[in-house]
């Protein structure tokens, strides 16, 4: 049985003129989230999803939502001061750079995979409990440092924004902490999966000064959102 789909209402104060924007992340997430979109009635422009489109902002068939696309770790930024009021993310991200300004309603069950550890499959056996300090290539410092902390080690980041599989065996790093989905890169480059730190979803994210400010058009697509979620899983 199909969910009814409440419409946006529209703005009523010369403050919150202009259409909500949804910011979206490039890559393999936007995949799985057109059947999301299009149960909750959003169709952006047809080259939206286009990876060579050099058009980073896109109307929708609803003049009240645009969509813009960014890449995954900057939705967070994005949807947090502001520019845009609504945004789909991963957990890592919201982990990483854990905004106080960002409200995550929805767990929209897409995008799974988990932030792990990783070693060589050729390192010594070793126990980590012995560890005062160990380097860690990784483009989650705060994620990092946080899970080993809690283990009484010092973790000496190396930052890096991808091919962290390349650190160990270029003598950069002795682990490296990176988001792993089947585990194949890993094993193409030696490396094994060890600690699972987090198992990651993507997640609706919401600014909360629009939630309050534009509480009838932000709500309202939400609501949208929380429909198409209830009628997927209802199959």
């Amino acid at each position: 049985m199909d969910h009814p789909i409440p419409t946006p209402l529209s703005p009523t104060t010369p403050e919150d003129a202009g259409p909500i924007v949804l910011a979206l992340p490039k890559g393999r997430i936007l995949d799985e989230l057109g059947p999301v979109l299009a149960r909750a009635g959003i169709v952006p422009a047809a080259d939206y999803a286009n990876e060579s489109s050099r058009r980073l902002r896109f109307p929708t068939d609803d003049p009240a939502l645009d969509v813009i696309r960014v890449r995954s770790f900057d939705v967070a930024t994005f949807v947090a001061h502001g520019a845009a009021q609504i945004g789909v993310c991963g957990a890592d991200v919201l982990m990483e750079f854990d905004y106080p300004e960002i409200y995550a309603p929805l767990d929209l069950g897409i995008g799974r995979c988990r932030v792990s550890v990783a070693e060589p499959v050729a390192a010594q056996p070793d126990d980590p409990s012995r560890w005062s300090r160990v380097t860690v290539a990784t483009k989650y410092p705060n994620i990092a440092q946080r899970h080993f902390a809690a283990r009484g080690v010092q973790a000496e980041i190396v930052h890096l924004n991808g091919a962290m599989e390349l650190a160990p065996s270029m003598g950069l790093a002795r682990l490296i902490v990176d988001l792993v989905q089947t585990g194949s890169t890993l094993k193409a480059n030696g490396l094994r999966e060890g600690e699972v730190i987090a198992h990651v979803t993507s997640r609706l994210v919401v600014n909360r000064t629009a939630l309050k400010t534009r509480p009838e058009a932000v709500g309202a697509w939400i609501a949208r959102f929380r429909a198409a979620l209830a009628e997927r899983d209802a199959r």
